[in-house]
């Protein structure tokens, strides 16, 4: 392999000549040989520091004209536009097990950026910190690079992947309309509910999900670019902070305002915590409607059996024929691996200490992966098991029928404990409900099937 020698503050570095990343990405590869090549910085990070690289090139060119020249600014954007298209994901090499500042990475930047830049300009034009960090600090861009792949990962990802979700279940909701089936509670016999009502409620559990995580949104919006090193905004123009949230918003799509206190932006996650419950809050529901999925589903013989859903693969290597109920695995697996990182961000964000986070790397990767995670197993849930579902509609009459909770009906008219006791008769000898009730002397038959209507439970 051919090197460069590359240098910074602590003297020189041999770097890999077909690489565009300098001598500080280079020691936190050299340093940091964890989970390497496997737990690297998250692209959605990369991909939000080109946006606002770019962003404070063009607040710089406003206020700082002398600095950030014209020939500058146009060869900063070419750099940051291709970091922003994921053109350069390969020269972002390093692990999330760094500083926790996220330094390395801002350098990584910092670096690519300005010599890539130097590449286009054909000469060496830019400086890593000079010119691409210029009125900036690790301490408030990688924070500043968290909120912006947040607020966009949500946006782009998780809402629309819960939306598709959604028409499904609303489309089943008008598929079975009429059919009424046994509900459960505790996992035992429950009154009647159509198969409707409760698809509705997996659905409306996702629409109120969708509510949280666009108020979750809001606080994502502010901006601790400007804060600099510490909060104060030292080496930063005075205007700066605003404008820069200003071109941020431009260049992403997305609103976003500076934080008015940049301390606060600096040394606490508080934002980034609130976003994630809500994320872990519709993984909790995922978890919710999928395991209700595969339990309907079981059997086919021996199990609830009221529902069919997609065979998408062989389940057993011993025994054939056997179909499991893989997607709604797939959802618990991913819900599971959710409330793990909601902990792992809950304690890193209370670890701030005077002004400033050092656990921002670990926070941003396992946010970044939860949001990923989930909005690609709701979309695979959805295609290869949501909307095949069909009801046993045999099942779910001879389920309901056979429900000794359906004697919920008579309380009205022999008295809660004169409906228990029919319910344990006819338990004990195996018998309907209709004929423990008349061989206790509650009801005739005649008046037992005048006020004993099943489907009839089930409306609202």
């Amino acid at each position: 392999m051919e090197y460069r020698v590359e240098h910074d503050s602590l003297g020189e570095v041999k770097v890999p000549a077909d690489h565009y990343w300098g001598a500080q990405t280079e020691r936190s590869h050299e340093n940091f040989q964890i989970g390497v090549g496997i737990e690297t910085m998250p692209k959605e990070i990369i991909h939000a520091f080109g946006i606002l690289k770019k962003a404070a090139a063009l607040a710089n060119h406003e206020l700082k004209p002398e600095k950030m020249t014209d020939e500058k600014l146009e060869a900063i954007s070419f750099a940051a536009d291709k970091v922003i298209k994921g053109e350069l994901n390969d020269e972002f090499p390093l692990v999330v097990w760094q500083t926790g500042s996220g330094t390395q990475s801002n350098m990584n930047t910092n670096e690519v950026i300005a010599n890539v830049s130097n590449e286009h300009a054909g000469k060496k034009l830019c400086h890593p910190n000079d010119d691409i960090n210029m009125s900036q600090s690790s301490n408030d861009t990688f924070p500043t690079a968290m909120h912006i792949s947040a607020v966009i990962a949500l946006e782009d990802k998780l809402i629309p992947a819960a939306k598709t979700l959604i028409a499904t279940f609303k489309k089943l909701e008008k598929e079975n309309e009429g059919i009424v089936k046994s509900g459960r509670t505790h996992l035992q016999d429950a009154v009647p509910i159509s198969f409707s009502q409760e698809i509705s409620g997996w659905r409306s559990s996702l629409e109120r999900d969708i509510e949280l995580v666009e108020s979750a949104l809001e606080p994502l919006r502010h901006l601790a670019l400007g804060g600099t090193a510490v909060g104060t905004g030292l080496n930063a123009p005075k205007g700066f902070d605003k404008l820069v949230a200003e071109k941020v918003s431009e260049l992403s799509g997305k609103k976003f305002v500076t934080a008015e206190n940049k301390f606060h932006a600096l040394t606490s996650k508080d934002e980034i915590v609130f976003a994630h419950g809500a994320v872990k809050a519709m993984a909790a529901d995922m978890m919710k409607i999928a395991n209700d999925v595969r339990w309907l589903a079981s059997g086919p013989r021996v199990g609830l059996g009221e529902i069919t859903i997609p065979a998408n693969e062989p389940g057993s290597s011993i025994m054939p024929g056997k179909v499991n109920p893989t997607q709604c695995e797939q959802v618990t697996m991913v819900a599971v691996q959710i409330i793990g990182n909601d902990t792992a961000i809950g304690m890193a964000a209370s670890q701030g200490n005077f002004e400033l986070n050092v656990f921002m790397p670990v926070i941003a990767y396992n946010f970044q992966q939860s949001v990923r995670i989930l909005s690609e197993s709701i979309l695979s849930f959805n295609e290869k098991c949501a909307v095949g579902i069909k009801a046993n509609k045999d099942k779910m009459h001879h389920n309901l029928h056979n429900s000794l909770m359906l004697v919920t009906a008579l309380n009205p008219y022999i008295g809660y404990e004169n409906a228990a006791k029919t319910s344990h008769l006819a338990f004990e000898e195996n018998i309907s409900l209709k004929e423990a009730c008349v061989k206790l002397g509650f009801l005739s038959a005649e008046e037992f099937d005048k006020v004993f209507h099943p489907e009839e439970m089930a409306q609202q």
